[in-house]
């Protein structure tokens, strides 16, 4: 039976769970402070967001009850753990690349590898890819697609890969956002004006050496 979308919240929750398991293991489980702090912190996260502690505490009781996270007691404060795999049926590789998605947002399969490198180590780009293409060819009988692939935008190399686990992105949304963050039509033809007259003052020069080696008869390799 298909997973409910989960929340941007829940998501947040979720990925943090998952990504300190991997880079900080020694202080997993993680407290509900952990959670607000992974969650809320302003490194590696897309968006940034400023989560209250009644709602960590409330997406965490909602993933408990998709048995997506569980609570364990002991010490002072209970502590909670993913169990994202088990639950969605998918290999560590996958659950990484999800994972990643969840935390920083729509990204290419290059920047998926770099950024994967203290969660998991792929070998190079193609194995990225090869399990993104799972994800993306996931059978109707398993739950469906985990990820999408975005169209490419404008001055674009490679197209970015989204998340499903929110639900269905709003490619034109997801296109404009990437745009958005492209140099605008004025700050091209700012930089180019620039580019024209750094090229007129190197000419300029160039006349200005030409002129002196002539006159000193020396050549402008060195002495003549």
């Amino acid at each position: 039976m298909p997973i409910r979308p989960l929340s941007p919240v829940e998501a947040r929750v979720l990925g943090t769970l998952m990504e300190k398991a991997r880079t900080v293991p020694d202080s997993y489980p993680l407290t509900l402070n952990s959670v607000l702090a992974g969650c809320n912190q302003k490194t590696s996260r897309e968006p940034l967001m400023q989560i209250a502690e009644a709602q960590a505490q409330e997406a965490l009781d909602a993933l408990r009850g998709l048995s997506l996270v569980i609570e364990s007691s002991g010490g002072r404060a209970a502590r909670y753990e993913h169990n994202f795999q088990r639950v969605y049926g998918v290999p560590e590789q996958s659950a990484v690349l999800l994972g990643l998605l969840m935390l920083r947002g729509p990204l290419t399969a290059g920047e998926l590898r770099i950024n994967a490198e203290r969660w998991y180590r792929f070998a190079d780009i193609s194995s990225v890819e090869a399990f993104l293409d799972e994800l993306h060819e996931r059978s109707a009988e398993k739950g469906g697609p985990l990820v999408v692939q975005l169209a490419r935008a404008p001055g674009a190399r490679e197209q970015r890969w989204a998340q499903l686990l929110c639900g269905p992105v709003a490619m034109a949304q997801a296109a404009a956002e990437c745009e958005a963050a492209l140099p605008g039509a004025g700050e091209v033809a700012h930089l180019q004006a620039r580019v024209e007259a750094l090229e007129r003052e190197l000419g300029l020069l160039r006349e200005t050496v030409q002129k002196l080696c002539a006159e000193l008869g020396m050549s402008q390799g060195g002495q003549s």
